[in-house]
């Protein structure tokens, strides 16, 4: 069970970003294709009484062409200055066979959506950019996650980046601003 901090950062420009985390001598982690399948039940149990989501993610690493399977369950907290979240993770062996239970106990596919994904680290600091498929979210952008509130300041003043391009909002947030 891992707690996350974590920011989006609106608004960038996917080459531009890339190279400046390059420059400031961020390390490339991996390069990845991601489906993610969003699980909740239809009157939205998951979303609405723990204000959490449950997820699929299945990555396929572009520089090992390996496959895996992880579940999730993103708890999030109040934080006003980042979004703040409990992230319980499981490796699983087998996808459909777990759709299939989760749909006997009334849980089903709500969204499924697809993103590249290309991961750089420095001095502990993860930064991710994400660009989903035309219909989930149009707009790349960068997530910022972080250990300490104060490593945020770092990787946004490292960066030179303009605070109000600066988000708290989840993707589903984004998705409804946009009317999806």
């Amino acid at each position: 069970m891992d707690k996350e901090l974590e920011v989006k950062v609106l608004n960038i420009d996917k080459d531009k970003i890339q190279r400046k985390l390059l420059e400031i001598g961020a390390k490339l982690l991996r390069r990845e294709h991601q489906r993610n399948y969003l699980i909740d039940s239809e009157d939205r149990s998951i979303e609405k009484n723990n204000n959490s989501y449950l997820r699929i993610r299945e990555t396929l690493d572009l520089d090992t062409e390996e496959t895996s399977f992880t579940l999730t369950l993103k708890q999030n907290l109040f934080n006003e200055n980042m979004r703040e979240n409990v992230e319980v993770n499981t490796q699983i062996d087998d996808k459909e066979a777990l759709l299939y239970i989760l749909d006997v106990l009334g849980y089903g596919l709500v969204k499924e959506g697809f993103k590249e994904r290309i991961s750089y680290q420095y001095e502990g600091i993860r930064f991710d950019v994400d660009t989903w498929d035309e219909s989930t979210y149009p707009y790349t952008y960068m997530e910022i996650e972080v250990n300490k509130e104060e490593d945020l300041d770092k990787a946004i003043n490292l960066l030179n980046i303009d605070k109000k391009n600066v988000s708290t909002k989840s993707i589903v947030e984004l998705r409804e601003d946009l009317g999806k």
